[in-house]
């Protein structure tokens, strides 16, 4: 770090030098010099505050921006906490990770979270045991370390949504007392969504390096469960379709369709065709965006895919846990992977992505209005489009992106001494057809490049050294990019 204030410093001289040089060179010599310094001088400063001043100048708002945005249908109160430190308030000793679908014991629960610790991972969890879950969430409340938020991808994606002044919000979803406090004033709840409880669901976090035990984790992430009953069953969702009649929304937001992870395969597979049903009810000149969050069960996530879901919606956002889960449920490419290793491969992302679109999207022989995807991962943001349906996406990705790097940071703006670049600065585009390689420049840090009609937006994240909170990072980063977006009329 001193090596560069020096550097900063003597080129600060030298320019100064020139300047009183100026006289006695040639018009030319000087300008050429001068341009050559200056040009030094950029690029002595950080990669981070490189990468913030040109996104500072990309982020712009879209011509025609959303003035009512209707969000649902899954909402509740996220109790926050660190997960060592309720593990071992319960009493429960390290233990080696285990993956579990559904947990149904506080066994089951101790090695699902060594399981995704280990790898860094965020999950979700449907926990089936009622009363068992009832004393968990009264001892992580009762913690003197526990902090309770807004939570539920729909409610969190509508309270980041209502820090803008300029839109109107509604939110449909299972919303008790303490909720109903938490939430903004610019949020309006319709009556008929409010119940006398609230859903509780506990956020077990660990931070980069933490130890369990022999577990170690490589990244700050989470480990999301609940005992949800209205969420699972999607008990709102009617109220939030009827709901839009009346506030006329310009823009849709859903979530929730993964709580209904936690029902029978019977009551899933009906209450799936009943939101297929609901969803089919909203204007198609409304544009609707799809939130997807972790799932475990292959058969419900292609049943989304292949059901008309996928279909009936404009846009969807996820990340690289639901990416992969959903090539690997849908036989999309390189669904042979079991799992990421570091980073995931650019490449391998914009393969899934262009087959998503490609297989799924809107194309001139198949009735499918879907145009966009949102995807983000912890070092890099891609929006991918079909062309002619979407504009201002090289704003929304920057604008994604920063917010990822003040939500994690807890800051206004983004403080470059406490980020670090760690998207890969080459990249091929890739792995099934001819591919581009790209060098990542920072004073032009979101990327272009195109496929058979299909447009990509790639940006960086500068990702916090030592992240607040992780919590609903992922819908805040889904929330602003839609912010900055703009739907074409079709």
């Amino acid at each position: 770090m001193w090596q560069r204030s020096v550097c900063v410093g003597l080129l600060a001289l030298a320019l100064g030098y020139l300047c009183v040089l100026g006289p006695e060179l040639p018009p030319a010599a000087l300008r050429q010099l001068s341009a050559s310094l200056l040009g030094t001088l950029r690029r002595a400063r950080s990669l981070e505050a490189r990468t913030v001043a040109a996104w500072q100048a990309a982020i712009v708002r879209p011509a025609r921006g959303w003035a009512r945005v209707a969000v649902g249908v899954n909402a509740c109160v996220d109790v926050v906490l660190s997960g060592v430190k309720l593990l071992e308030a319960l009493g429960l000793e390290p233990s080696d990770g285990k993956n579990h679908a559904v947990l149904n014991s506080g066994q089951d629960l101790k090695e699902a979270f060594a399981h995704f610790m280990e790898r860094g991972a965020a999950a979700e969890r449907f926990f089936s045991d009622a009363e068992a879950f009832q004393d968990i969430a009264r001892a992580a409340s009762e913690h003197p370390a526990a902090q309770l938020y807004v939570g539920g991808n729909a409610a969190l994606i509508g309270q980041k949504l209502a820090t803008n002044p300029d839109l109107k919000i509604l939110l449909c979803g299972p919303v008790g007392p303490k909720l109903h406090e938490l939430l903004d004033d610019n949020v309006v709840v319709p009556p008929e969504s409010m119940q006398e409880r609230d859903e509780f669901h506990l956020i077990l976090e660990y931070q980069a390096g933490e130890q369990w035990g022999r577990v170690r984790a490589p990244a700050a992430n989470r480990f999301i469960f609940s005992h949800d009953l209205s969420n699972g069953a999607l008990n709102m969702l009617e109220v939030f379709v009827s709901s839009l009649d009346e506030f006329q929304p310009d823009l849709v937001v859903l979530s929730g369709l993964h709580m209904m992870e936690g029902q029978s395969k019977e009551m899933r597979q009906r209450r799936l065709m009943e939101a297929v049903a609901s969803i089919s009810d909203i204007p198609t000149d409304i544009p609707i965006h799809l939130e997807l969050a972790s799932m475990t069960d292959q058969d419900f996530m292609s049943n989304i895919v292949h059901q008309q879901v996928f279909p009936l919606v404009n846009s969807i956002g996820l990340n690289e846990q639901e990416l992969l889960f959903l090539t690997q449920s849908a036989s999309g490419p390189h669904a042979s992977l079991a799992s990421w290793s570091g980073i995931p491969d650019v490449g391998v992302v914009s393969d899934i992505l262009f087959w998503i679109l490609k297989e799924h999207g809107k194309t001139a022989e198949r009735a499918s209005d879907l145009t966009r995807i949102h995807f983000h991962t912890l070092a890099y943001h891609i929006l991918v489009t079909v062309d002619g349906h979407w504009g201002n996406q090289a704003a929304a990705v920057a604008a994604g992106a920063r917010a990822a790097g003040t939500q994690a940071c807890a800051t206004d703006t983004i403080d470059t001494s406490k980020v670090f670049l760690k998207a890969p600065l080459e990249f091929v585009t890739s792995h099934t057809e001819a591919p581009s390689k790209i060098s990542l420049n920072p004073d032009e840090p979101v990327v272009q490049w195109h496929r058979e009609g299909i447009s990509f937006h790639f940006t960086p994240v500068l990702v916090c050294k030592d992240p607040v909170r992780t919590v609903g990072l992922g819908d805040a980063i889904s929330a602003e990019g839609l912010l900055y977006s703009e739907a074409f009329p079709q």
